[in-house]
């Protein structure tokens, strides 16, 4: 009789990338309510900047209680690439690109990242571009526009906001794709904390607007600025270098397009927005398609002859 034990271990590491995969979605789709909270008190830059001291500060007592040293030298590379672009110019750019743009222009041109790590995953990783990836790319990527305009208001849009929500995607792609390198010479609480900590040094001009607009905001706001650092920047970006250590950088960017479906939810049930069928609509082609992206081919039954090697009377004096 066949044992079960190699199958199931061999599963293993897939099924906790795929949880921490999970965690990452769930926490950044979560940022979004906190992001409307604290982004009427906070300005772009401030924003960012409390966020990431927050985030660096929280990663800073895990590696203490957890001993981790520096990480290798071949890694430093990859770690300051992606913490100046993906902790540091994504951040801002992000904050101020939506608040120059409707969200359905917003979801059209930032969605467009997990399309260019995908593709710069290709050039330079050399990650494969299965078809049912590039398949599940392009409904979730329909579904997170139709999100978007269903939940646009009357609010226009400016050719500089969507030039910055653009920044905001390519700064997104490059920040994935140099991290990916960097996961093979450091882990991911590493990997985290000092990208997290490259992208608060460059945020650091913004010092002045962070400490004058914290002595007026509500606590409220600056609660939910907290919230950001803990949970969807040293918590969630710990859990997504995990998965991408795991895989290639184009199937987990797919997975980022559950978090819009998971922001229809959650402002369902924490603001009371009532979702409309269009909305609901969008939602299901966002799962659909990162279902079809992870999902794989499955391989072909091996015969009995191909497995031994021998004719089949042989496979009956063997069993």
């Amino acid at each position: 009789m066949m044992s079960t034990a190699r199958p199931a271990a061999f599963r293993r590491p897939e099924v906790l990338a795929a949880g921490a995969a999970t965690v990452t979605v769930v926490l950044w789709a979560s940022a979004f309510v906190s992001i409307r909270s604290a982004g009427e008190a906070y300005s772009p830059g401030a924003l960012a900047l409390g966020r990431l001291l927050s985030g660096v500060l929280t990663l800073g007592v895990i590696c203490l209680l957890r001993r981790e040293g520096l990480p290798a030298r071949p890694a430093w590379r990859g770690i300051a690439i992606s913490g100046l672009l993906w902790f540091g110019v994504y951040m801002v750019v992000l904050n101020w690109g939506e608040q120059q743009v409707d969200a359905g222009t917003a979801a059209l041109v930032v969605n467009v990242g997990p399309i260019l790590i995908a593709l710069l995953g290709a050039r330079l990783l050399g990650d494969a571009l299965p078809p049912r990836l590039l398949a599940g790319m392009a409904v979730s990527f329909a579904g997170a526009v139709t999100v978007g305009l269903s939940m646009s208001g009357e609010g226009g849009s400016s050719l500089f906001g969507v030039v910055l929500c653009l920044l905001a995607a390519v700064a997104y792609a490059g920040g994935v794709v140099a991290q990916k390198p960097a996961l093979g010479h450091a882990s991911a609480l590493q990997v985290t904390t000092f990208g997290c900590l490259a992208g608060a040094v460059l945020c650091l001009p913004f010092t002045g607007q962070l400490v004058t607009e914290a002595a007026d905001a509500p606590v409220s706001a600056t609660l939910n600025m907290v919230y950001l650092g803990v949970f969807p920047t040293a918590l969630a970006f710990t859990t997504w270098a995990y998965a991408l250590a795991r895989t290639t950088a184009g199937r987990m960017g797919a997975t980022t397009y559950a978090v819009p479906a998971l922001v229809v939810l959650m402002s369902w049930l924490a603001l009371g927005e009532v979702p409309g069928l269009l909305t609901l609509a969008g939602g299901a082609l966002c799962l659909a398609g990162v279902a079809v992206s992870r999902s794989r081919r499955r391989a072909r039954a091996a015969t009995p002859d191909e497995v031994t090697g021998s004719r089949p009377e042989n496979v009956s004096r063997s069993a």
